[in-house]
């Protein structure tokens, strides 16, 4: 006629959780039922993560004939119960155990002055709830203010309410159990009928069991008669369908007069399975599958007064045949804890908690509730408290500096909005507007020896190509998208291969022209516009070959970088293949040093022909730069590796373009006495 005691251990362990209460002590009758309630509930707090810091038994009554054994029993524990680690205590055992417990604490302390001080939370097991106090008349009830109780679940029946209040001693029996118990209760004594005396303290029998203080006497139902009077009503019910079905067979013939009397208990067994009814409160009393009464266990808080009595405020229940997301229930608002905790809900673990930006490490040696807090290791958070493990942010997030938290990462990459990216836009443009204006005035005096000297028409070409190297650069600055990512490479790699060709073109025709000054030379036939349109569109088709492929495979396409930097994610281009990226700047180096060579050898030639000296310098310049730039673009992340590729672009065009057209600008525009034909056969001779 009890819930299931399984219930209770739920109820227990989902109430330890949700309070967090992770170090515990546990009080158990010293008999086979304390036995076998630790036996069960110790494996199910080590698998919730509960540590027990102590376990002791309770004598189930004390000895006063052994005192020396009694002292020190209650001494060791008294030790263990004043650990202000451990807050809460679990007790399981009945009336007379619980006697023995505030026996035992009070040992030590004759004048109970530790009340105070044993700022506890005490959790009663349904098997204490009958008169958990009743006999703690002359002892102050504040050492378990505050306490929850697990007891079997009751309602309140107005007509039991009604008969307490009218009960009265009957004055024809003065002996039994209704003597005894009003004699104790109202401190009080009957007069002898035979012999009548008059004494002080004389019970009169107005005396009100609403009287007394809870700590005697409850007026309300609790779990145990509850039971109890289901209990009953069930035989009640089971009674009635046996007389109902033996009065119709009665009637049939089939059976002889039904007398109670010989009725055996095993009888009603199959009836009360199939026993349903609702009693006078109003819920439905049946029986489960497993032949047990339905229901769960109500969590009472016991509220104390300082006149010794309390009062139990139901705060919650544990029913684990309740509909989904009822099985437990607390509620923290109804409960009053001990004075001292300054209803703040109490703490009891083995030490302080792991705050957030730490981790939990084990004491060696120690249960595992008892731990070390480190901080979380770099690149990890913690955001909550007592974390066995510290967890990486997501992919577009970072540890704050405390690693408590994540904080969201910025896009990274060059922007005009930014100094670096505007001063390397106006120094492309610049150059830019610098090799117009060269270009412009070389076709300004197209027709002078000068211009005219070593191909004009492949001049004016490489200063295009130069214009767009400069221009190329501008690809790289901004936000990537998928245009410029699979343009800017591809584009930089062309227009400089070409730019580039044409250097090797004019270094060529240098040599070219002065073998074909020699007598009986074969190189004349060589010498011109066939040999350098050769050259510059077969090398340069070589650099457009190996791009197109690289955009038919594997062409570049934006993407998020969120790991190599910790504060930002890199909005860059992927390069796609970097075989083919590598192959590609790999090929721009080749000739880069094939006209590198062609020019060094070149370079004493007589000075009508001396402009190899200036290409073996912006060679040397050109080739500084990209080899530099390899290790140093591998080895720079996010925007940086935009800067490191800009400035290359930059400064090796730059350097072709000084190199190569300063001094014949130089010329043309301060010194045009020496752009004649009579200067450069002067110096020829």
């Amino acid at each position: 006629m009890v819930p299931n005691e399984a219930h209770q251990f739920v109820g227990i362990i989902r109430l330890l959780k949700h309070f967090g209460w992770m170090w515990i002590g546990l009080l158990a009758q010293n008999d086979n039922s304390g036995e076998h309630f630790l036996q069960i509930l110790e494996p199910l707090l080590s698998e919730n993560g509960i540590c027990s810091a102590f376990t002791q038994r309770i004598p189930k009554q004390l000895h006063v004939d052994n005192v020396d054994e009694m002292h020190d029993i209650a001494l060791n524990m008294y030790v263990q119960i004043r650990d202000n680690t451990v807050t809460t205590f679990i007790v399981y055992g009945e009336s007379l155990a619980i006697i023995a417990l505030r026996a035992i604490i009070f040992v030590p302390d004759p004048t109970n002055k530790e009340n105070t001080p044993f700022i506890k939370v005490w959790i009663f097991t349904p098997q204490t709830d009958f008169i958990s106090m009743g006999l703690l008349k002359f002892w102050n009830v504040l050492l378990f203010q505050g306490s929850l109780s697990f007891t079997i679940h009751s309602q309140n029946l107005l007509a039991f309410q009604e008969f307490l209040q009218s009960i009265k001693p009957p004055w024809t029996q003065r002996d039994g159990f209704f003597k005894k118990f009003w004699e104790q209760a109202f401190d009080c004594v009957f007069p002898n009928l035979d012999a009548p005396t008059e004494v002080n303290g004389m019970c009169t029998g107005e005396e009100r069991l609403q009287n007394l203080p809870r700590s005697l006497f409850e007026m309300s139902m609790t779990g145990h008669s509850y039971s109890i009077y289901n209990g009953v009503y069930t035989v009640a019910h089971a009674l009635q369908n046996i007389y109902s079905l033996t009065s119709k067979q009665r009637a049939m013939g089939r059976s002889k007069r039904f007398k109670l009397q010989d009725l055996e208990p095993w009888q009603l067994h199959p009836v009360l399975y199939d026993i349903s009814f609702n009693n006078s409160a109003g819920e439905i009393v049946s029986f489960t599958d497993q032949r047990e009464m339905g229901g769960g266990f109500d969590i009472m808080n016991t509220v104390t007064f300082p006149n010794r009595s309390f009062l139990r405020v139901k705060v919650g229940w544990v029913d684990s045949d309740a509909v989904d997301g009822k099985e437990f229930i607390i509620h923290e608002d109804k409960i009053m804890w001990h004075n001292g905790f300054n209803q703040v809900i109490p703490i009891s673990v083995c030490n302080d908690y792991c705050r957030p930006g730490n981790q939990k490490k084990r004491k060696e040696g120690h249960k595992f509730c008892c731990y070390d807090c480190v901080p979380c290791p770099e690149g990890k958070i913690s955001n909550q408290n007592d974390m066995d493990d510290c967890f990486r942010c997501p992919e577009n997030q970072y540890p704050n500096k405390k690693k408590n938290g994540c904080t969201p990462k910025t896009l990274s990459f060059l922007s005009y909005e930014e100094p670096l990216g505007v001063s390397l836009a106006f120094v492309a443009v610049s150059f830019s507007l610098v090799t117009t204006l060269v270009l412009g005035t070389f076709i300004q005096h197209k027709d002078t020896p000068i211009v005219k000297a070593n191909n004009r028409d492949l001049t004016y070409i490489l200063l295009i190509t130069l214009l767009l190297c400069f221009l190329s650069s501008l690809l790289f600055i901004g936000h990537p998208g998928k245009v410029t990512c699979l343009l800017r490479q591809p584009t930089f790699g062309i227009v400089f291969s070409v730019a580039v060709c044409c250097v090797l073109a004019k270094t060529i025709t240098v040599v070219a022209a002065f073998m074909a000054t020699k007598p009986g030379s074969s190189m004349r036939k060589w010498v011109g516009k066939r040999l350098t349109n050769y050259i510059v569109l077969f090398c340069s088709l070589i650099q457009v070959i190996i791009c197109t492929g690289w955009l038919m495979t594997s062409p570049p396409f934006p993407a998020l970088d969120m790991h190599s930097l910790t504060e930002e994610t890199i909005v860059q281009c992927n390069e796609g293949s970097v075989t083919l990226f590598y192959c590609v700047l790999g090929y721009m180096g080749l000739l880069a040093i094939a006209s590198f060579i062609v020019a060094f050898a070149a370079r004493k030639l007589p000075d009508s022909f001396n402009e190899a000296k200036f290409i073996t310098f912006s060679m040397l310049l050109f080739c500084s730069v990209w080899l530099s730039f390899v290790p140093t673009y591998l080895s720079t992340k996010g925007k940086s590796m935009v800067v490191v590729e800009i400035f290359s672009i930059l400064s090796s065009s730059a350097g072709l373009l000084g190199c190569i057209f300063a001094p014949k600008c130089y010329i043309i525009v301060l010194r045009p006495e020496l752009n004649n034909r009579e200067q450069l056969i002067r110096k020829k001779m």
